[in-house]
């Protein structure tokens, strides 16, 4: 099997009320915006993934990504991973590509990616997991009420300038709900974002501190609370802390994690696979998770597409007994708009997701939707991409790249 086609179109779903990311503090969100990428094989299979995009940055990275993958195999993830990483080089972090291949085989094989990777159909609990930050008074009515419906555990978001603001937040919290919730909290600190308004940066001591109060308030998990790539003080901060801690959301895969695992950062870690590497480099996560006895729970905070992918993760992971994250912000950030193009992910009453059957990654573009809010910016096909070449680099080193690509194709 061979790629025969890529296209790649810029996605922008408009919410209704306006979105304020925690992490992006001060920072105005009024639209859904990612890359989706369309992968055709010679078979007449199509695969798909989504990268969360800002604007339209990525205009230029069918031009990249065109000479990586055109003529591969998509069923080789091995070469795939290796390809998207050298592309990385010369531009874009590309992990977000791979599950696309995923997605043509799973529907070649008439499997759900999950089964692939050894997992099995059953029903996922899912968590609320916030991605605002409220007054801590307004937040536990809006707690009390997602309680009613069904969810059992939610995340908060803290993001104060003083240290004693941030366990006010969560002692009022507390305080509010009783014990009607499990409660982890998200600092956000792992990737910290300062475009807008100015937020400190948590050093070691902070964090320890932080992390008491929340063991004093009965709070289960501290995600992200400091800089992701400081694994001395993460390691340090675990070491302390008597609440579970968490991170790896973003990370550069396997080879940032595994440096992780070996300083002992997390309790818990959290790669997302449009991030971290992709499927491959997550499902050695958590492969290594087991190993470690330590606990898998992705991030799924990008849009819809990127939910399937890592639910298709934690379905693949038989030991995992942990609740799925679940955004949602209401009014602004909702399964409509979250989703974007394909059908909303939706709970049942009882805060749980059933299983999905349908072979590949699991979801189905809506073509109408996608008309709708998206813009086809690059197509690339065989015959495009020989005119390119011969365009650019002339009729005989066109020929000359084609003997020699055709050369190593086969020597493989």
């Amino acid at each position: 099997m061979k790629i025969k086609a890529i296209e790649l179109y810029h996605v922008s779903v408009p919410l209704k009320e306006t979105f304020w990311p925690a992490w992006i503090p001060g920072y105005p969100q009024t639209h859904n915006r990612f890359t989706l990428i369309k992968i055709l094989t010679d078979e007449g299979i199509e695969g798909y993934s989504a990268g969360v995009a800002m604007g339209k940055e990525r205009a230029g990275l069918g031009d990249l990504l065109g000479g990586y993958l055109m003529g591969a195999d998509p069923t080789d993830i091995e070469r795939i991973q290796s390809l998207l990483k050298q592309a990385g080089f010369l531009g874009w972090r590309n992990f977000w590509i791979e599950p696309a291949c995923w997605d043509i085989m799973g529907k070649a094989a008439n499997k759900p990616v999950y089964e692939l990777l050894g997992g099995e159909a059953r029903p996922i609990p899912v968590y609320l997991s916030t991605g605002e930050m409220h007054p801590p008074e307004k937040r536990v009515n809006e707690l009390l009420a997602m309680k009613a419906r069904g969810f059992e555990t939610a995340k908060v978001r803290v993001k104060n300038a003083e240290l004693s603001e941030d366990i006010r937040h969560i002692e009022t919290i507390r305080k509010g709900t009783g014990d009607a919730l499990e409660l982890g909290v998200d600092a956000n600190q792992g990737w910290l974002v300062s475009i807008v308004d100015r937020v400190p940066p948590w050093d070691l001591d902070r964090a320890k501190s932080f992390a008491a109060a929340c063991h004093i308030n009965d709070i289960k998990w501290l995600e992200e609370p400091l800089d992701s790539r400081d694994y001395d003080g993460n390691a340090a901060l675990k070491e302390a802390s008597q609440v579970k801690i968490s991170g790896a959301e973003l990370n550069y895969g396997w080879d940032e994690i595994k440096i992780m695992f070996e300083k002992d950062c997390f309790d818990i870690y959290q790669p997302d696979a449009t991030f971290a590497g992709g499927i491959a480099q997550v499902h050695q996560i958590i492969e290594m998770c087991h190993k470690e006895e330590r606990l898998f729970s992705p991030h799924t905070w990008t849009n819809g597409i990127g939910f399937y992918i890592n639910w298709n993760m934690v379905l693949a992971d038989k030991n995992n007994q942990l609740p799925l994250e679940y955004p949602l912000e209401e009014p602004s950030w909702i399964p409509e708009f979250r989703e974007g193009i394909i059908d909303p992910i939706i709970p049942d009453p009882n805060g749980i997701l059933q299983p999905f059957s349908q072979p590949g990654l699991g979801f189905e573009i809506n073509q109408n939707l996608l008309r709708k809010y998206g813009k086809r910016f690059f197509k690339l096909t065989e015959t495009r991409i020989k005119l390119k070449v011969i365009r650019e680099k002339g009729l005989k080193a066109a020929l000359e790249l084609k003997r020699r690509k055709e050369g190593n194709d086969q020597s493989e």
